[in-house]
């Protein structure tokens, strides 16, 4: 495994090495040895799989907030998308700037988002897979989210928006009160 820093302290890409032969491939998802240097003293308390039928659907932009926050590391199974995580961290010389990664199983990339970001995807392949690996369990009491649109934050989606969720079509745009998580 390589883990390739990106412009923004704290996002991560992993490249995954796969071995392939007559009958198939390999290919290590994950190893808490590789990536402790990542995960520290974080453990993986949740792994979550989703489908996304549509072309150019968005899921996001969503966040836990403090008391809990996640980590997570995000890897497409099948299909292709655009995933996107946004600074949301108070404080921080990033803040509500993003970075995007193509996953797909061919690119064999994962993404590793820390505490603090947004993070959401846009579907480039029907019926693409995702996978995802959380330090974290899910809180729906502490959930928080940006606007996919947001004009604060405008992130380039490859596509026209064709397809999200009524929840995330109604989350606020960041207003001048806000101060990160």
């Amino acid at each position: 495994m390589k883990i390739i820093e990106t412009q923004i302290a704290g996002l991560k890409v992993i490249k995954s090495d796969f071995f392939q032969d007559s009958r198939g491939l390999f290919s290590r998802f994950f190893c808490a040895k590789e990536l402790e240097l990542i995960l520290n003293d974080r453990k993986i308390v949740q792994i979550n799989y989703s489908v996304t039928n549509d072309l150019g659907a968005i899921r996001g932009m969503h966040y836990q907030n403090k008391p809990h926050s996640e980590m997570k590391i995000i890897r497409c199974l099948k299909g292709r998308v655009y995933d996107v995580a946004v600074d949301l961290r108070k404080g921080s010389q990033s803040f509500l700037k993003w970075y995007g990664v193509e996953l797909s199983p061919e690119s064999n990339l994962a993404y590793v988002i820390p505490e603090g970001f947004a993070h959401g995807f846009q579907v480039l392949e029907e019926d693409s897979q995702l996978l995802y690996l959380h330090t974290a369990f899910y809180s729906p009491e502490f959930e928080g989210a940006v606007r996919f649109d947001d004009p604060k934050i405008n992130i380039s989606w490859p596509l026209n928006p064709t397809d999200l969720s009524e929840k995330d079509k109604r989350h606020a745009y960041i207003n001048e009160e806000f101060e990160g998580v």
